[in-house]
């Protein structure tokens, strides 16, 4: 260094390269006196929180949003659940801290085991959620234990709770566990282990509005997984909340009808396709299917003949029997095969090769034209009309008329029905149609499938003036600040293909069924209510194996019961469609209960003095 320093070309020089070799070597003593702290003096404290400290980022689930009916009313929310997790990684061992768990949860080690194992592939430090809205006294006895339970802690999280038990469940659907094979298809990149998605119904169709998004805090942990601190956090944003079309007063009735039955009851604005009620029996609790649905439970469910778990208002398919005589009516008067003065002979029966094509009316209807054919739904009349359309002119109409194909309803799994034609059934099973064939068709039996919403759509479109509308389940999806994020509107899917004199014709043929003294369906008149529709009977089996079967001991061989209806008929309001499995009479079934809801409809029109209660006036 001296060496150095007498080589320098001036003092200036040398006393600031002096002066900054000290100031270096100044810094080094004080790194190295820190050092020394750190590494002798505090080695022990440090050491042992490198050792079982970690910073870790925690997610935040987002409350899902709230599901309302068309009035504001409340059909879902959520409440807080004390939910159990783990995180394996810090659970050794993991079999002991399980075991502990067993006598504190008071369940089966099995149960628990089951729960990770279903887990596999998850990331080690992902929290498992093994149980559930596990309770205060289950909370307290963990809480009491947590340093005996390393890798366990439990949430507060806001869980699904679906207010009115059984009430719309088809139409609502129910949240389930997202499982390890979904987290790694690609589709739900949204999502972790734990979470729950929407599986059925509305959860399913606008899960990515009510989910809501997530958020997430760093916090750190101890060895044994426990928070220390939190150290930021940002907040989860609520997912957005989705009013339905439905009217909660009417849904309760429509189910209530129901009650001890099989079947469906929809109704539907006939001006929006909005759908107003949708109920389908029997139902179910999804609120088992988000506390977690035992064997038994399930069991229970699944192999019920009738079959709760189906959604009946669209994923039924029934020969739409009598109700169908509104298509075949349609048809034959806009290809001019009759017109309204046409008119056939009814005995109670016609021949037609070497069979009798029997009429429900046994001694028969004497002389009809298509609106008495209609008002007394005479089979004979219908079977000679048919024969004149022929089985294609037929389907035509009836695929133009929405039948056989989805209504394009916003919910899963809408079964589209069954329209045949000659080349349907040559394709299906090798074997030409035979024109006897036709003549059941024509009735709406035969190879006939509908499903109760497609003749509801039909319904509305003859009470509309010819407009065949989607149905409509939602009406606005908004933020949980209130800001409309959605706003559903109407949407026309054609016209029926068929002329105002036709449908004034049908129409006509539709009031008598229940208005006039020899109508089908004269039990759903209501006083100060002019209804329209028309009855079916649907056989499930031939005639003749019906009568040789004793139906007592036998129901399930009974016919299903029909009805379909507007009101009031000259400015119809809403349209009704009702099916009763094994009901039997259209008329003495189906159409008391479209009756009663429609009672139910007018009478809140009439309490609330809704201006359109003044169409309701003579």
């Amino acid at each position: 260094m001296d060496q150095f320093l007498r080589t320098a070309d001036s003092n200036w020089f040398r006393q600031r390269l002096k002066g900054f070799i000290l100031c270096v070597m100044a810094a080094f003593v004080v790194l190295f006196v820190r050092l020394f702290f750190l590494q002798v003096i505090e080695r022990e404290e440090y050491r042992r929180l490198s050792e079982n400290n970690s910073i870790r980022l925690q997610s935040i689930k987002p409350p899902r949003g709230l599901i309302f009916d068309r009035n504001g009313e409340l059909l879902v929310d959520n409440r807080p659940s004390f939910d159990l997790s783990i995180i394996t990684k810090d659970a050794k061992p993991l079999e002991k801290t399980l075991v502990r768990l067993t006598y504190f949860l008071e369940a089966p080690l099995e149960e628990l085991q089951s729960k990770i194992l279903r887990t596999k592939g998850y990331s080690a430090y992902t929290p498992i959620l093994l149980k559930q809205d596990i309770g205060r006294d289950a909370l307290a006895r963990v809480e009491v234990h947590k340093f005996d339970l390393p890798g366990v802690g439990v949430n507060v999280e806001a869980r699904r709770h679906y207010i009115n038990q059984n009430s719309a469940a088809h139409l609502v659907g129910y949240l389930s566990e997202i499982n390890a094979e979904e987290l790694k298809s690609g589709k739900y990149l949204e999502n972790k282990g734990g979470d729950f998605i929407g599986r059925f119904g509305v959860e399913k169709t606008y899960e990515r509005y009510l989910r809501g998004e997530r958020g997430g805090r760093q916090v750190e942990v101890n060895a044994t997984g426990q928070v220390v601190r939190v150290l930021k956090t940002v907040e989860a944003t609520s997912g957005h909340n989705v009013y339905l079309t439905i009217d909660t007063r009417l849904q309760k009735k429509a189910e209530e009808l129901l009650l001890g039955r099989a079947g469906a009851v929809i109704a539907m604005d006939p001006a929006s396709g909005e759908i107003l009620a949708l109920a389908s029996n029997p139902s179910f609790d999804q609120n088992d299917f988000v506390s977690g649905m035992s064997h038994e439970q399930w069991e229970a469910l699944v192999s019920n003949p009738q079959r709760p778990l189906e959604n009946k208002a669209l994923q039924g398919e029934y020969p739409p029997a009598s109700t169908y005589k509104i298509v075949t009516a349609m048809a034959a008067l806009e290809e001019g095969v009759i017109d309204e003065d046409t008119t056939a002979f009814c005995p109670g029966y016609y021949n037609f090769g070497d069979r009798e094509f029997r009429c429900w009316k046994e001694g028969g209807h004497g002389t009809v034209d298509v609106i008495k054919a209609l008002s007394e739904s005479c089979d004979v009349f219908f079977y000679q009309t048919g024969l004149k359309l022929g089985v294609d002119r037929l389907g035509w109409y009836a695929k133009a008329s929405g039948l056989g194909s989805p209504t394009e309803i916003n919910l899963d799994n809408e079964a589209i029905g069954l329209v045949p034609t000659a080349n349907w059934k040559k394709n299906r099973t090798g074997v030409e149609w035979q024109r006897g064939e036709t003549l059941s068709v024509a009735i709406g039996q035969g190879y006939n499938l509908a499903t109760p919403l497609q003749m509801l759509v039909l319904t509305s479109s003859v009470a509309n003036g010819g407009t065949l509308y989607r149905p409509l389940i939602l009406k606005q999806i908004e933020t949980a600040e209130g800001k409309i994020v959605l706003d559903s509107e109407m949407q026309s899917r054609g016209k029926l293909p068929v002329s105002r004199r036709t449908l004034d014709i049908v129409r006509k043929g539709l009031w008598e069924v229940v208005n006039s003294p020899t109508g089908t369906a004269r039990n759903a008149q209501i006083p100060g209510v002019e209804v329209s529709g028309k009855t079916g009977t649907a056989q499930v089996v031939g005639r003749k194996q019906d009568d040789a079967a004793d139906k007592k001991k036998a129901p399930v061989i009974k016919p299903h019961a029909w009805f379909v209806a507007y009101a009031p008929s000259r400015n119809p309001l809403i349209a009704v469609a009702v099916i009763v499995e094994h009901g039997e009479g259209g008329g003495s079934v189906a159409a008391p209960i479209a009756r009663e809801v429609l009672k139910v409809f007018f009478a809140d029109r009439k309490s609330n003095n809704s201006p359109l209660h003044a169409t309701l006036q003579p």
